[in-house]
């Protein structure tokens, strides 16, 4: 994402340690179906085996992601 629109920054501070993951926190998150490809979403909620996250383009849509240095979201869930 670095250097994207020719910038020298990323527009988003990701957190990609699980142990520190708190509320607010921003998270690249994965989605099988549609491979490596990355998505930003705000920790709402985490939980000891999973986070709650909601992913800026659907703010109304919270989403059960992994507990991951990079979470996934199932297909089923991200895709409804």
């Amino acid at each position: 994402m670095i250097g994207m629109d020719g910038g020298d920054k990323c527009p988003f501070s990701f957190n990609f340690d699980p142990a520190s993951f708190k509320v607010g926190d921003t998270v690249s998150y994965r989605v099988p179906k549609l491979g490596d490809f990355p998505f930003a979403a705000q920790i709402v909620a985490v939980h000891a085996d999973h986070l709650e996250i909601v992913d800026p383009g659907e703010p109304g849509k919270v989403m059960r992601a992994t507990r991951e240095s990079r979470p996934v979201v199932s297909d089923a869930e991200a895709l409804a």
